[in-house]
C-alpha cells in the first residue's frame, strides 16, 4: 500500500504542489478542499491522485501533510486537528511567515513531527484555476526545522524540493526567515500597492514601461492572504519599511538640493550593490 501525501487546501500553491508531487517515490497524493468547484477542477485536471472534502479522515491516514491554507487557517487547523495526525507523520506548511506557524505547531504531540517550509514561488493570481505543476521550477525551497525535527523528514523534504524542480534548499530559523522575507518579498508588495495609490495612476495609461509593469505586477494581490501575512509579521515588516523610507528620503534630498554629483555617487553605489549580488 502506498504512503500518502495529503495537501490541505487546493488553491494556487496547494494545487500546484499537488500536481508537481504526483509520481514522487511511492506516495499517493491526496488533495483536500472544502470548495466543490475546486475539487471538481482538481479531479478533472488530474491535480492529485485522489481528491476529497473530508480533511479529518485524510489527515488520520497521512504520512505527510502539507498545510496550504492562509496563515490563520494553518494556526487553527493545527489546533483543531492536533490529535488527528498519525503518529510518526510529518506535518509541514507552505506559508510565507514562519515564526507564528512554528509556534502554533507546539500544540502537536511529540510523536508528530513539524517542519516549517516555504517554497519561494507564486503568482499575482490565486486559486487552483491558475495552478501550474512547473510553478516551483528554479525557486528557492526554505526549511525552518524545529530543534526536535527528525533528520529523515528534513531529507524527505529535500528530495521533494528536488523532485518539483526547486533550485536549492535553504535551511534557516523561523525568526531569520521572517526578517529576510519582510525585505525580499513583503516590502516589495508594499511598494507595488503604494505606487498604485498615486492619484495620477489612471492618467498614466499608455505610458507604462516595463519597469512600471514589473514594479506593480504583484499589486493585484490576494487581499485576505496578504493582510494576514503583513499583520502577522508586522515587527519585521515595519522595520524594513522604515529603512526604505530613509533610503527614499536620501534620494529625495539630493534631488531637492540639485546635487548632481551626490546623486550620481548614490546611483553608482546602489547599482554596484545590485550587480555584486547578481554575481554571487
Amino acid at each position: 500500500m502506498k504512503k500518502q501525501i495529503v495537501i490541505i487546501g487546493m488553491g494556487l500553491i496547494g494545487g500546484s504542489l499537488s500536481m508537481a508531487l504526483r509520481g514522487f517515490e511511492d506516495y499517493e497524493v491526496v488533495g483536500v478542499d472544502r470548495d466543490a468547484a475546486t475539487l471538481a477542477f482538481a479531479e478533472s485536471h488530474a491535480a492529485a491522485d485522489r481528491v476529497t472534502a473530508d480533511g479529518d479522515a485524510a489527515v488520520r491516514e497521512a504520512d505527510v501533510v502539507f498545510l496550504c491554507l492562509h496563515p490563520r487557517g494553518i494556526v487553527d487547523f493545527l489546533s483543531s486537528h492536533r490529535n488527528d495526525f498519525k503518529p510518526g507523520a510529518l506535518v509541514t506548511d507552505v506559508c510565507g511567515i514562519k515564526t507564528a506557524i512554528v509556534d502554533a505547531a507546539a500544540v502537536l504531540p511529540p510523536e508528530v513531527d513539524f517542519i516549517g517550509c516555504h517554497p519561494m514561488a507564486g503568482k499575482e493570481t490565486s486559486g487552483i484555476f491558475h495552478a501550474d505543476r512547473d510553478l516551483f521550477r528554479g525557486a528557492h525551497f526554505i526549511l525552518a526545522p524545529r530543534p526536535q525535527s527528525r533528520p529523515e523528514h528534513v531529507a524527505l523534504l529535500e528530495r521533494m524540493a528536488a523532485y518539483i524542480g526547486c533550485r536549492d534548499v535553504v535551511e534557516t530559523t523561523p525568526q531569520k526567515h521572517d526578517a529576510i522575507i519582510a525585505y525580499t518579498s513583503q516590502v516589495m508588495h508594499i511598494m507595488a500597492v503604494a505606487v498604485c495609490d498615486d492619484p495620477d495612476l489612471f492618467d498614466c495609461k499608455g505610458f507604462e514601461g516595463g519597469s512600471f509593469r514589473d514594479c506593480t505586477r504583484v499589486a493585484a494581490l490576494d487581499v485576505p492572504l496578504w493582510t494576514e501575512l503583513f499583520s502577522m509579521n508586522a515587527p519585521a515588516l515595519t522595520k524594513v519599511i522604515r529603512n526604505l523610507e530613509d533610503n527614499l528620503r536620501a534620494y529625495r534630498e539630493v534631488l531637492e538640493r540639485g546635487d548632481v554629483p551626490a546623486l550620481s555617487e548614490k546611483l553608482a553605489w546602489s547599482a554596484s550593490r545590485k550587480r555584486h549580488m547578481d554575481l554571487e
